[in-house]
């Protein structure tokens, strides 16, 4: 049986109540796991609490070596790791090893940080004085990660607060806590402190998490709605939060674009972990010159993606990670069919004794898909993608911006004049430009709207982890 990791340590739940985590591919019982509540959530942020009073003080270069060192160990353990994320989760194991490997380069990436950021000098009116400011960790910060990418996704947290000089509670989501629970056992061996990172495990731990007065700061990655109930419920205690929400991003491409490799970024975008991703390609946008074409060679793309139990090898396309999650994607196809959308690829589930006891859908395609379509106004976690023909960028701008959400976007075209004013015009935290849509931890990562606020990857998730702090010597 799987443990939640406490100073270090491997503990059951207080309350000494498990529940199963199951493969999404095959039903199968994978590991039983702690079901924590409020004690647990409190024993593991006075551990950290406990922790923080040590590993704030160590010189950054300190910690940079540590960190690189945990990390380095962690990422040796990429292909054991690799399949229990494919077996809670459902993702391919290429799809695995890609996040696996995420990890550790992102603890190593922001273990760079950890000694080269700096403060600054003021020069004050009274020259006998001068003021600095200077950056000083937060203290215990909360980690609360969903289950598409639980490993990016927690790394994307731990990473930048640790290497900060902070300390951290991360709950992984109920259903992915086993791969989580490797790579931070990973770090550990591989010299990571006891209580700088602390993992506790169950399905209503959330709100324990939010409310305990030695958090300080909340990192979400989850729903809107679910972001919104933290936001409020942050709000009574006064803590930093960071919110990476849903998302609908749309894509647009245009007359002069090359088509293969806007096909295959607008294939990967929509259709990589099974399109579960926040940010993801969701709303697709042609121009009439290319419209027909690039639908051709977008279907050949698409029929190869095979469905299939992501531990086998011609498998290019996992299951959908729960019952509830495919029968919401199905539900969106059924409404825009139902108002009159046509199915060009897809929209079913696979045939086949090896799917019956999974949670597989077949990669969707919709076309003339009306304006009030669920696909359109909410945010679909599934792989199924609406595209409407447009007539120019005036049009492609106004329908991309008439969304609630703004994590994404993305454009293909040969004219730098078209793509400066997508960038400028679309209302979201990341624009793409010819580019595969793949989040660089170099560059900030958040949304705008309904999409959330806060930063991830970055200098600007590294501060984010910081509180300023304004010094004045005097006398001098």
């Amino acid at each position: 049986m799987a443990t939640m990791i406490i100073e270090g340590e491997r503990a059951k739940a207080i309350s000494g109540k498990t529940y199963e985590v199951r493969n999404p591919a095959t039903g199968e019982v994978v590991d039983v796991v702690p079901s924590g509540g409020p004690a647990d959530v409190d024993k593991a942020a006075q551990a950290a609490a406990k922790a923080f009073a040590t590993w704030s003080k160590l010189a950054p270069a300190k910690r940079a070596e540590i960190l690189h060192k945990a990390a380095h160990h962690m990422l040796s353990k990429v292909e054991e790791i690799a399949p229990i994320l494919t077996k809670e989760q459902g993702k391919t194991l290429l799809e695995s090893r890609l996040e696996a490997q995420r990890f550790g380069e992102n603890i190593a990436w922001f273990a760079d940080l950890a000694d080269k950021v700096h403060g600054q000098h003021v020069s004050l009116p009274d020259t006998t004085t001068y003021g600095l400011v200077i950056r000083m960790p937060i203290g215990v910060c909360g980690a609360i990660v969903p289950w598409n990418f639980p490993l990016t996704l927690a790394a994307n947290k731990v990473a930048p607060a640790i290497a900060a000089g902070n300390t951290v509670v991360l709950k992984p989501a109920s259903t992915t806590p086993l791969s989580t629970l490797a790579c931070i056992e990973a770090l550990i061996e591989g010299g990571l402190p006891d209580g700088v990172v602390n993992v506790v495990l169950g399905t209503a731990i959330g709100e324990a998490m939010v409310d305990h007065p030695l958090i300080r700061k909340i990192a979400l990655t989850g729903s809107t709605p679910t972001g919104k109930k933290v936001m409020a419920r942050a709000a009574e205690g006064l803590k930093k939060i960071t919110l990476e929400l849903g998302g609908s991003d749309p894509c647009i491409v245009l007359d002069d674009a090359d088509l293969d490799a806007a096909v295959k970024g607008i294939s990967i975008g929509r259709y990589f972990n099974c399109g579960q991703a926040c940010l993801a390609v969701k709303r697709l946008y042609v121009q009439d010159g290319v419209y027909d074409a690039l639908l051709e060679k977008l279907v050949a793309r698409v029929a190869k993606l095979k469905p299939g139990n992501g531990l086998d090898k011609d498998s290019r396309m996992g299951p959908m990670h729960s019952e509830t999650q495919r029968a919401e994607v199905e539900a969106q196809i059924k409404d825009a069919v139902a108002r009159g959308a046509k199915v060009l690829f897809g929209g079913g589930r696979p045939k086949g004794e090896q799917y019956d006891k999974g949670w597989f859908i077949e990669p969707t395609i919709l076309l003339d898909v009306p304006d009030d379509a669920r696909v359109w106004k909410e945010e679909v976690f599934g792989p199924a993608l609406p595209v409407r023909r447009i007539k120019d960028l005036d049009e492609a701008l106004r329908l991309a911006n008439d969304s609630a959400f703004g994590l994404g976007s993305s454009i293909w075209t040969a004219n730098m004049a078209h793509a400066r004013r997508a960038v400028q015009e679309l209302e979201a935290g990341y624009t793409w430009v010819n580019a595969l849509q793949i989040a660089h931890d170099e560059l900030p990562f958040g949304g705008v709207k309904q999409s959330g606020f806060g930063k991830e990857h970055g200098l600007e998730a590294y501060y984010s982890y910081t509180e300023q702090k304004s010094v004045v010597y005097g006398g001098v």
